[in-house]
C-alpha cells in the first residue's frame, strides 16, 4: 500500500504532523524507534505551554505571537492537559533586568496576546510579599505576576498521537529506520523491527526525529545535504515537597540565566540549564555541575528550602534542536526550519527545531509544503477546534523519564 505521508519520529512534532495529515484526509503512518511515544525530548521539557517571554529580548516577536495563539487553542481543546498558572517574576537590586524592563516586556507580551484576560499582568504589592512561599526578600524591589500555562508534555504527546490514530493514522513502535531511497517514483523507507526488516513507500516522508534528524538525512539515497544543527542540553531536577501552586521565573545567581521553579505533582521541579551537547542523543544525562547550578538557584531564592544533592528525588536531561551551528545557545532563534529535498515537489521534509507550544502550527507549516506532492483530498476536521482525548482512556500511554 502506498501511503500519502510517512512520519519518522513520535515526539510532539512528529505526532502533531501525523494529526494534521490525518485530519486533512491523508493516509498516515508513524515510525518510532522506541517502544513508546515521547521517549526523547518530548518528555524532558520544562512542561510549559507559553509564549516565551524571554524571546522578546531576541526580537522573535512572530514566534511569541504564534505561541500565544497556540496556547489559546490548547487551553480550549485540552483543558484536562493544559492549565493556566500564575507566574511570578521577582526583581532584585542586582537583577540583570530592572523592574522597568520587566514591566515593558510584560506589556508587550500582553499586546501580543491581544490583551486577553490571560495575557494581563500586575505588580504584587509589597504588603503581600510575606505570602510568597518564603521568597528571599533581601534586595527585592518588585514582584510581577502574569499568566502562562503548564502541561504534562508526555501526556500531551500521547493524546495528540491518540487523536491521530482516531482519525485513521497508524503507529509502529520499536522501528529503527535504516535507509530512505528517493531514487524511485515514490520514496521507500527501510526499517527493522523485532528482528525483521520491512519497507514502506509514501508520497512524502517527514523526518521529525529531533536530535536524530541529521542521522536520518545521512542515510538517504541519493545523498542529501546533512542539516547543520545545534543540540542544546537542558537539565531539570525534582526536589521533595510542593513549594507553591505558582511558578517562579527567576535568575540563576552565577550567570543570570532564566530558570523556572514550578510545581510537579506533590514535589517541585527546577530547570532548565542550557549547554551545547555533542555525542549520541540517546546517552544524554544530567551533569553534576548542572544539578548544583539548579540547587544553587533554588537556595538563592528560597533559602528556607535548602536541598542538597542527596535529597533530590530525580533528575533528567533532554535535548533541544536549534537550526544552524555556533553561537550562544541562550540567544539562538527557536524558529522552526524545514529542509526539503525539492522545493517544487518535496518528497523528504526534515524538521529542524520546534517548540512544544507551537507543535500544531508547525505541523500545518509542514503539511503546507507536503501538499505540493499529495493528491487533493477532503479534510475531516480543523485541528484548531479539535478536542484532545483524555490520556487515561487512551490506547497510547505516555513515557516517563523519571520516577515522579
Amino acid at each position: 500500500m502506498l501511503l500519502d505521508v510517512l512520519v519518522i519520529g513520535a515526539g510532539i512534532q512528529g505526532v502533531g504532523i501525523a494529526q494534521a495529515a490525518a485530519a486533512a484526509g491523508y493516509s498516515v503512518q508513524v515510525l518510532e524507534q522506541y517502544p513508546q511515544v515521547a521517549t526523547g525530548s518530548s518528555s524532558r521539557s520544562t512542561k510549559l505551554i507559553h509564549g516565551g517571554l524571554r524571546y522578546l529580548e531576541s526580537n522573535q516577536f512572530s514566534l511569541v505571537r504564534e505561541c500565544l495563539l497556540e496556547r489559546r487553542y490548547l487551553l480550549r481543546n485540552a483543558p484536562h492537559l493544559v492549565r493556566l498558572v500564575p507566574f511570578l517574576i521577582p526583581v532584585y537590586r542586582h537583577s540583570m533586568r530592572p523592574a522597568w524592563m520587566i514591566r515593558a516586556g510584560l506589556t508587550f507580551y500582553a499586546l501580543l496576546g491581544s490583551l486577553r484576560r490571560e495575557a494581563r499582568f500586575c505588580k504584587i504589592p509589597r504588603r503581600d510579599w510575606k505570602n510568597l512561599d518564603g521568597l528571599e526578600q533581601d534586595g527585592l524591589v518588585a514582584v510581577y505576576q502574569y499568566y502562562d500555562a503548564q502541561t504534562d508534555d508526555a501526556a500531551l504527546t500521547a493524546a495528540v498521537m491518540q487523536s491521530a490514530l482516531d482519525l485513521g493514522a497508524q503507529l509502529i513502535t520499536s522501528a529503527t529506520v535504516e535507509r530512505i531511497d528517493l531514487s524511485a517514483a515514490n520514496p521507500a523507507v527501510s526499517y527493522h523491527r523485532a528482528g525483521t526488516r520491512d519497507c514502506v513507500e509514501a508520497r512524502v516522508v517527514i523526518n521529525a526525529t529531533g536530535p536524530w534528524v541529521g542521522q536520518i538525512v545521512a542515510g538517504v539515497t541519493p545523498a542529501q545535504v546533512v542539516p547543520k544543527i545545534d543540540l542544546v542540553q537542558g537539565t531539570h531536577i525534582i526536589v521533595p515537597g510542593r513549594l507553591s501552586d505558582r511558578i517562579y521565573y527567576v535568575e540563576a545567581p552565577s550567570d543570570r540565566r532564566a530558570v523556572f521553579i514550578l510545581p510537579w505533582g506533590e514535589h517541585t521541579m527546577v530547570g532548565t540549564t542550557e549547554s551545547h551537547f555533542q555525542g549520541d542523543p540517546a546517552q544524554v544525562q544530567a551533569k553534576d555541575s548542572e544539578v548544583q547550578y539548579l540547587l544553587d538557584t533554588l537556595a538563592q531564592h528560597f533559602p528556607e528550602r535548602g536541598v542538597d544533592v542527596a535529597q533530590i528525588i530525580d533528575k533528567f536531561a533532554g535535548l533541544r534542536v536549534l537550526p544552524g551551528d555556533s553561537g550562544n545557545a541562550n540567544r539562538k532563534s527557536r524558529d522552526t526550519v524545514l529542509q526539503l529535498d525539492s522545493v517544487a515537489q518535496p518528497r523528504l521534509i526534515s524538521v529542524l527545531g520546534g517548540k512544544l507550544t507551537a507543535y500544531r502550527a508547525m505541523a500545518q507549516m509542514v503539511l503546507g509544503e507536503a501538499r505540493r506532492s499529495l493528491p487533493p483530498v477532503t479534510p475531516i476536521v480543523d485541528t484548531r477546534y479539535m478536542r484532545l482525548p483524555d490520556v487515561d482512556h487512551c490506547e497510547i500511554k505516555p513515557f516517563r523519564p523519571f520516577a515522579v
